[in-house]
């Protein structure tokens, strides 16, 4: 199981990363905008909520032990988020854009907020993808742990008698 062991490691680091990007470049455009109202940037909010949680959970479940892995449905929901944050970042580009995941003529520098909004997506879908991988290693060890566990552990006898009750 060395090789989940390492697996997971790589997915907890990914998702760490993939948080970060997406916490910094959304932090960036709500200092931009910090005197709209908060109706108007919730899906930002939303989205750095999402980054903060995930980067405090990727950090805590670093560590290799065999217990990271069963936090498998905090992961699934963790994943849920991802998807939800990326959906409404896209839906909030509307093809201003263009297509979410045409990358022609994207250059890095400072005044190209199209590209970095489209990194952003990109780096919240990735994210996503690596929190459901992440799940799905969790739900494989935790099956495989059990039904092996099951198999070696003696079945427990439900009815004891109690030592000072005689039969007589």
């Amino acid at each position: 199981m060395i090789l989940a062991d390492i697996l997971s490691i790589i997915l907890r680091l990914a998702e760490l990363a993939f948080a970060a990007i997406v916490a910094g470049l959304t932090g960036v455009y709500l200092a931009a905008n910090k005197g709209a109202s908060s109706w108007s940037l919730g899906r930002f909010i939303y989205t750095e909520i999402v980054a903060g949680l995930s980067i405090i959970f990727a950090i805590v479940w670093l560590f290799p032990f065999s217990g990271s892995f069963i936090h498998w449905p905090t992961d699934f929901i963790i994943s849920v988020m991802w998807f939800v944050a990326f959906g409404l970042m896209v839906d909030w580009l509307n093809g201003a854009c263009g297509n979410v995941f045409n990358w022609d003529g994207i250059t890095i520098n400072d005044n190209n907020t199209c590209s970095q909004w489209k990194a952003n997506v990109a780096f919240a879908f990735l994210s996503a993808i690596v929190w459901l991988v992440s799940a799905i290693l969790g739900i494989y060890w935790v099956r495989r742990h059990t039904r092996t566990h099951r198999s070696t552990v003696p079945v427990a006898t439900t009815h004891r008698r109690r030592w000072y009750r005689s039969r007589v």
